[in-house]
């Protein structure tokens, strides 16, 4: 299998399955001399920890990381970085049931066509498990990026329900279980995806992706487009079935005088814009503004509700999946998504300082 790794020079692979004896990543490119240990990456890997809520997955793991490689007395050492993160609480058990047959929505049949093999047992290497091997290498470009740069996600939407933008604040994304930036609709979620858990069904979500302090300049003109980058990283996550930066679709109805981001000199003598609707983005090259970022997650396909299918002798069933699932895989998928933005925004901000880039 080809494709289990992205980036240039901050470069990452990632490895294991979901009922496997663990997962992990190796991250090449992290810059010598950078503080880090086992606890950086353990604050984010427990944002992403399942069984912290009834609104995620029961499935119990501690997410603990090990360093297995280049760190030396507390400090990166420009060697590639592997870290390793044991599974501890499969019941593959749960999947005995559909081990012969294809559930809708879910990577089984592609497997199965592509490879003429797959491991049922939670899906195995199409499993959003794998994502915590992201979020690890996330840490590491957090450390590559510097303090100047923050990486900030928020869940935005949740089924049919959108937040309200006047009241959106950050602090309010760490007092949920959602990730919500709008106390009010983190409220009126709770009875809605109690409803949809309870009914064994799932709904999708929309996750909103910030990064502030990003400097000017990051990304190439054609091929190798910072948006282009960024959109591919957000497509590779599970169940991402949309890509927007800035406006995104919304640009479609403004006229070019409403979606131009005009410019003025800045009190500082710098070029200050009065509007941000490309996202921080143009012509593939960032312009200092924030870079915004949003991802569409479909709903989890793994639900109890009778699905109509076919298994691997080409007869016509039902598929009803029990085991433990997220109702919204939207909700742990927001410091994914910070995690991989991270990522492309470490492997531009290092390409640029190699051809010589003013930052």
């Amino acid at each position: 299998m080809a494709g289990n790794a992205l980036g240039t020079l901050f470069r990452f692979t990632t490895w294991g399955e979901s009922h496997g004896p663990a997962i992990g990543v190796v991250v090449d490119g992290v810059p010598p001399r950078l503080p880090l240990d086992e606890a950086w990456v353990q604050r984010f890997l427990d944002r992403r920890r399942p069984g912290q809520s009834r609104f995620t997955t029961q499935r119990r793991e501690p997410d603990a990381v090990r360093i297995l490689s280049g760190v030396f007395e507390g400090m990166t050492t420009g060697t590639p970085v592997s870290m390793l993160i044991e599974n501890v609480d499969q019941r593959s058990k749960d999947y005995g049931e559909i081990a012969n047959r294809f559930r809708p929505g879910h990577a089984d049949v592609t497997y199965w066509q592509k490879y003429g093999i797959r491991d049922h047992r939670g899906g195995g290497r199409s499993s959003a498990r794998e994502t915590a091997s992201r979020v690890a290498a996330g840490a590491l470009a957090r450390l590559a990026l510097g303090e100047g740069v923050a990486v900030r996600g928020a869940l935005v939407q949740m089924g049919p329900h959108r937040i309200d933008r006047s009241r959106w604040d950050w602090a309010e994304v760490d007092r949920n279980p959602f990730f919500c930036p709008d106390p009010v609709a983190a409220g009126e979620w709770e009875g809605y995806l109690d409803g949809v858990r309870k009914a064994g069904s799932s709904c999708g979500a929309v996750i909103e992706v910030v990064a502030s302090g990003v400097p000017a300049g990051l990304g190439e003109p054609l091929y190798d487009k910072l948006d282009g980058d960024l959109a591919r990283a957000l497509m590779t996550i599970n169940a991402v079935k949309g890509v927007e930066i800035g406006d995104g679709f919304a640009a479609a109805a403004l006229s070019g005088e409403e979606n131009a981001d005009e410019m003025r000199r800045g009190a500082d003598g710098a070029i200050a814009f009065l509007s941000n609707h490309a996202g921080g983005i143009l012509g593939g090259i960032s312009t200092g503004q924030d870079v915004v970022a949003r991802f569409a997650v479909k709903p989890t396909s793994s639900i109890l509700t009778p699905r109509r299918s076919v298994d691997m002798a080409m007869q016509e069933v039902e598929v009803s999946t029990r085991g433990r699932h997220d109702p919204c895989v939207g909700i742990r998928a927001v410091p994914v998504g910070e995690a991989m933005v991270a990522c492309v925004l470490a492997d531009h901000l290092l390409r640029h300082r190699a051809i010589g880039g003013r930052v």
